[in-house]
């Protein structure tokens, strides 16, 4: 059966870090969400979302075509409640459609918005889903359990070498060309799982449930709290408590990171801080961009959410509930304002506009570094980008 993931309207509400990829691609677990679609039900998907995005992550329909909300984290039971899905079915929960069976006709007019002639079919078991960006990293303990029994289950890891200090019982695998040696590894919170060819460099100390994925490295010294998860091609050092590094990001020294959500090709500079905790201890609001306003996030405890492409320079300091936009470059003395817009230059001092091309300039530099071309279409996505954001930008 075809899978496509559906963008609903839950996607306005995890901007930034949808404004550069479809739901389906953020990673929250070990996997991205698309990937856990992919490997539950054992095929490629594609994605249905935002027009500007389309060039980068086109859709792909056949005559038979399962639709599927991608806020949505798969569970066996919830797998098991598709698949017995009839054509024009939906699978509903409340008001919201969590998947369809559908036709190829039927798959183009809900992809154009019309979601009528499906019969609904209610679901009652509980279902995790990510509906705003500080779900990524509060439900990030409980999907980086899941994914490590999914990825798991049948493999045999490689062997821990003995230079390392395993403390409990639980869960530690690593993947071919692994490198883990004179580290401290805990389990008793939860598994630890260490990609291909990703390495925990000597020293660090490491409490799960932890997943470093493939090509990622811990750096010397660091100090890592569970529940996290350092996403591919991506440098982490200094301590991390409970965030989540999408991908292709770094964070490679001395410096505190926690409750936190980092995009793709972020980096933030040498010693730099995010408070996560406020001095009263009162409950953290964090900017929307639906409702234009700070909201509510029911948490104490809630750190940085920094969209792709976006740096900060050495010593930076962030506020409790800071949102970065795309491709913003921070930097200076003080804390700078907890909504910094997409393509802002600057810090506490004040903002003034980052010119595109030389954000272009910037980007490219950094993915060159891991030999990746930004091609003509993700410069253009970029572009539609500091437009819809321009609005905010009235420094």
């Amino acid at each position: 059966m075809n899978i496509i993931l559906f963008d609903s309207e839950a996607r306005e509400n995890l901007l930034p870090l949808t404004y550069t990829r479809p739901v389906a691609n953020l990673r929250v677990g070990i996997l991205t969400i698309r990937e856990k679609w992919e490997k539950h039900l054992s095929g490629k998907s594609s994605t249905i979302t935002v027009g500007y995005l389309s060039k980068l992550f086109p859709s792909h329909v056949e005559e038979e075509n399962l639709l599927i909300n991608a806020t949505a984290c798969p569970d066996a039971e919830l797998v098991k409640a598709i698949s017995r899905l009839v054509f024009n079915e939906a699978l509903v929960v409340g008001e919201d459609i969590i998947a369809v069976k559908a036709d190829k006709a039927s798959t183009e007019n809900f992809a154009s918005g019309d979601t009528s002639g499906f019969s609904n079919k209610p679901y009652e078991a509980e279902i995790v889903t990510i509906n705003r960006p500080w779900d990524i990293f509060k439900k990030n303990g409980a999907e980086l359990e899941k994914d490590f029994e999914l990825i798991t289950k049948g493999k045999e890891s490689l062997p821990v070498p003995s230079s390392n200090t395993v403390i409990g019982n639980g869960k530690i695998f690593l993947e071919e060309g692994a490198k883990v040696e004179a580290a401290i590894l805990n389990t008793n919170s939860g598994p630890i799982y260490i990609g291909k060819d990703a390495e925990v460099m000597e020293g660090s100390i490491v409490r799960g449930p932890f997943a470093l994925c493939e090509h990622a490295t811990v750096k010397m010294g660091a100090k890592i709290y569970g529940p996290t998860t350092v996403g591919p091609h991506s440098k982490v050092g200094g301590e991390v408590n409970n965030s989540v590094i999408i991908g292709y990001s770094n964070k490679g020294h001395d410096g505190f990171l926690g409750n936190s959500v980092l995009g793709e090709w972020v980096n933030i500079g040498a010693d730099s801080n995010n408070s996560n905790l406020k001095n009263n201890y009162d409950e953290v609001r964090l900017w929307n961009y639906k409702a234009e306003r700070f909201e509510k996030t029911g948490l104490q405890f809630c750190g940085l959410i920094m969209a792709d492409h976006s740096k900060c320079g050495i010593n930076t300091m962030f506020n409790t509930g800071t949102v970065v936009g795309v491709s913003a470059n921070v930097f200076g003395s003080g804390f700078p304002r907890n909504f910094i817009p997409s393509f802002a230059w600057g810090g506490a001092a004040g903002f003034a506009e980052y010119k595109f091309e030389k954000a272009i300039e910037t980007s490219q530099r950094m993915m060159e570094r891991r030999g990746i071309t930004l091609d003509e279409n993700g410069r253009e996505m970029l572009k539609t980008v500091n437009d819809l954001t321009k609005k905010y930008r009235n420094f």
